[in-house]
């Protein structure tokens, strides 16, 4: 049995696919089961849990083969983290309990980084759960290229999008989840000790001027992107509702600066099948 957290998304929900497709079987792990109706359609065993509390998790990861943690992302934390680290701690509690095979825990790339960024949220997991006497792989994947889906009114309506990602022509690791949820749940079915960090990104890397380029080989007109200024960004942010933008800020300097990227030598990285023209048609085809 593999426990899957997060199936509602696109992440968790390719992992479970992959694994029902390989006829293994898996238990859902969600906060509403009324939202998982679909999953249990699919012949899914329903476990309701929330990711804070450590007693239904537990529950639901008890005699897992291997468990699937997607922590949940928060884009506008509080100062040190509180709702990360109430996450963590329930998580590290209810494997240490449940005792699973092993785990799976979505990560980033960059969760190695020093500086506090948006992303120390997943750098805490780690640092909790490697601590665990349990085989757990960290799977650090690039941008997501769904992240474009906030770029699909602009770029269809005035041939524009917003690039907080600079210089222009700097290529960025980039993956679709699709390719995220197929490696985690290979990941989930192999056999191994200890903590491993496995990075992963798309086919090829996409610079923002390349993400422009896509979107106007997939709208058929013209589309550019421009650079947001630095200087701007905290006044925008908050406009948008954001509270405490700099986190936000510091991950995107971590991806211009360099000081946000993989680990691991290049040769070691993992690469992804899916096309970032798929993705964009994806997502433009779901906006019409």
């Amino acid at each position: 049995m593999y426990a899957i957290t997060g199936i509602t998304g696109k992440v968790g929900g390719a992992v479970a696919s992959q694994l029902l497709a390989a006829g293994l079987p898996v238990r859902a792990v969600v906060r509403d089961a009324v939202r998982a109706k679909a999953w249990a359609e699919r012949g899914c065993e329903i476990a309701t849990a929330r990711m804070e509390d450590a007693a239904s998790l537990s529950a639901a990861f008890d005699g897992a083969t291997g468990v699937f943690i997607l922590p949940p992302s928060d884009f506008d934390p509080e100062p040190g983290f509180p709702e990360a680290r109430a996450v963590i701690e329930a998580v590290s509690m209810a494997i240490l309990k449940a005792r699973p095979a092993k785990v799976v825990c979505l990560s980033t790339i960059g969760a190695q980084a020093g500086e506090a960024n948006l992303l120390t949220q997943r750098t805490l997991m780690e640092a909790a759960l490697r601590e665990l006497p349990i085989p757990v792989t960290f799977l650090r994947p690039g941008w997501f290229m769904e992240n474009a889906a906030w770029d699909v009114a602009p770029a269809r309506d005035h041939g524009v999008i917003a690039s907080f990602l600079y210089p222009l022509d700097k290529p960025v690791p980039m993956v679709a989840t699709a390719d995220v949820g197929r490696v985690a749940a290979t990941l989930l079915r192999q056999t191994w000790r200890g903590v491993r960090i496995v990075e992963l990104e798309g086919p090829q890397r996409v610079c923002p001027n390349e993400l422009a380029s896509a979107f106007a080989l997939v709208l058929n007109r013209p589309v550019r992107a421009e650079i947001v200024e630095r200087q701007t960004w905290e006044t925008l942010f908050r406009s948008q509702g954001m509270r405490h933008p700099l986190p936000r800020m510091r991950m995107l300097d971590g991806f211009n600066q360099g000081w946000i990227d993989f680990e691991g030598h290049p040769d070691g990285i993992i690469h992804g099948e899916v096309e970032l023209e798929a993705v964009l048609r994806e997502l433009v085809s779901s906006a019409i």
